[in-house]
């Protein structure tokens, strides 16, 4: 029996669950658990869970079973290091021979943790290496649930991100480049408060 499109959609469902916090870092995902809510068998389940490892969504530890992956301070600062560095590259990458792509319309009522998404995925899509999307969107999901918090700790994310998605739309690549490291310094800087907040918020 092929599982393809029934674990197609329990890895959808999820990933979805984890980036918006349904589960808390260190939670065991047990398929056999989670096989009847989701409506399938345990094998997509497990599958999924396979898939969702290979993304950096889940681990598997050496006592067994998946697990929602702990955060910690120099792990989210590790994060923050590496989405500073690939936004970069993708930048850096950008053609010079044609206008920039348009930026996706992003509508004030989402929560900040999709926009986010969406502006930084938009920025990796101009890159003219394929590579960078791919990358940009894993990474985006690994950042999902701090993003989703980060307005409880940092004053101004929203002006913030605004003056990101400006420079994007421009095409400025020294603005947007000076823009993403100061974003991502200042939240490295808070990365203890961070965790935190994840571990404290439902």
């Amino acid at each position: 029996m092929n599982s393809g499109p029934t674990a197609e959609r329990v890895h959808e469902t999820l990933r979805k669950r984890i980036m918006t916090r349904a589960y808390r870092p260190g939670d065991r995902l047990d398929p056999a658990v989670l096989a009847a809510p989701l409506a399938s068998s345990v094998t997509p389940v497990r599958d999924a869970l396979h898939l969702l490892t290979g993304e950096g969504l889940v681990e598997t530890r050496t006592s067994g079973g998946f697990h929602i992956p702990g955060l910690d301070e120099p792990a989210l600062r590790d994060l923050y290091d590496w989405s500073t560095e690939l936004l970069a590259l993708a930048i850096r990458a950008w053609p010079r021979t044609r206008a920039p792509a348009p930026m996706p319309v992003v509508l004030a009522d989402q929560p900040i943790a999709d926009r986010t998404s969406e502006i930084f995925l938009a920025v990796a899509r101009r890159s003219a290496n394929g590579e960078h999307p791919r990358a940009v969107d894993r990474l985006n999901a690994r950042l999902h649930a701090t993003r989703s918090v980060e307005p409880h700790v940092l004053d101004g994310v929203e002006e913030e991100l605004a003056a990101i998605g400006l420079a994007a739309a421009s095409g400025e690549r020294d603005g947007l480049r000076r823009l993403s490291t100061a974003y991502h310094r200042r939240r490295r800087r808070a990365a203890a408060a961070i965790v935190r907040t994840v571990y404290r918020f439902d």
